[in-house]
């Protein structure tokens, strides 16, 4: 059975991939140079989330040829994934208008909506809600922000890497224990092909992941989790709650800097977890402080609401509270000069 060397297989030529790909941006001169809105102070090669997007795209064929998984999701995060790597591909050797770079994004939401078979109805607060069309916008809403959101928490060594990791991992584990087999695939490779490129990504990194993989890995996540939404609505919460450090960092931030009147679509150093990186004087702290939020909180949490009945409503509300607070702690969306101290 080929399926079963796949995770291994993935995880290897990710590996090898990355390491090509950083001979190849070193060679072209490919760098992303420090400057006053980075979080890095040493030259590093970008580009290296093209591993991510080859070895994970390159592996779908394999569970629609095995029946492992209905066609039909593994067209919505392909398509999806490899319109967003694209964009992000190319605004990473060039420059796209931030106006067309959304449209393609709203362009990528749509084609995997309309694979998937939109929004499903959800329980919210115990009431099955079905929002029909609104559900669909509001869902396509949720992919582009999710993919966005993800390409601004790609501050730091290793963060979006060890975020998709654990998310990835913790559903695969959820999956198992509510009976979805055909839904672990999908994370589970997602999770082989990051391995492979952490490597050469954990702190100190030596290669960055540039737009590219850190938008696909956005709006995969977002459409694994839509998927998941179709077999039990408790399973779309839990990857809500899973993915809590990088939702309420972006969007508290986001949410901040709206309400000061900042131009949102400029770079900026005034995420929480990039306020924390500077406190602490290096990357690695966050971004294992991350991986232990992931694993020993919102795990826990999410566990509660597809295994012990916790309404996934309530689940989100627990998960995030403290996040807030930790967001509020290391001064998420304020001015960097209300901190120099």
């Amino acid at each position: 059975m080929i399926y079963l060397w796949l995770v291994p297989a993935v995880a290897v030529l990710s590996f090898l991939l990355t390491g090509a790909l950083r001979r190849y941006a070193l060679a072209r001169s490919i760098i992303d140079i420090p400057n006053a809105r980075s979080s890095h102070t040493i030259p590093t090669p970008r580009g290296g989330g093209v591993a991510i997007v080859v070895t994970f795209l390159a592996s779908l064929p394999v569970f629609g040829v095995f029946g492992l998984v209905p066609w039909q999701p593994l067209i919505a995060v392909g398509g999806a994934g490899a319109l967003v790597a694209v964009i992000g591909f190319m605004d990473d050797h060039g420059h796209i208008a931030a106006r067309w770079r959304l449209l393609g994004h709203f362009g990528a939401g749509i084609w995997a909506l309309v694979w998937l078979g939109g929004f499903p109805p959800v329980t919210l607060f115990g009431i099955s809600l079905e929002l029909h069309w609104f559900g669909h916008i509001l869902a396509a809403i949720y992919l582009v922000w999710l993919l966005n959101l993800y390409n601004f928490m790609d501050g730091i060594d290793g963060i979006a890497s060890v975020e998709a990791l654990c998310a990835c991992l913790g559903a695969c584990l959820l999956y198992v224990l509510s009976g979805a087999p055909t839904l672990i695939w999908g994370p589970l490779i997602l999770a082989a092909a990051v391995v492979g490129f952490l490597y050469w990504n954990f702190p100190p990194a030596r290669i960055f992941m540039g737009d590219a993989g850190s938008g696909f890995l956005g709006i995969a996540l977002g459409v694994l989790s839509l998927q998941a939404a179709w077999v039990s609505s408790d399973l779309f919460w839990a990857w809500v709650i899973l993915l809590g450090v990088f939702i309420v960092d972006a969007t508290f931030t986001l949410i901040r800097r709206l309400l000061r009147g900042d131009k949102v679509y400029e770079a900026h150093r005034s995420h929480a977890y990039q306020f924390a990186s500077r406190r602490f004087g290096k990357h690695l702290p966050v971004t294992l402080a991350v991986g232990a939020i992931n694993l020993f909180w919102l795990l826990p949490v999410a566990y509660s609401v597809t295994q012990l009945g916790l309404d996934g409503a309530w689940g989100i509300i627990i998960a995030y509270v403290p996040l807030i607070i930790l967001a509020l702690k290391f001064h998420a969306g304020q001015l960097e000069v209300t901190t120099a101290t």
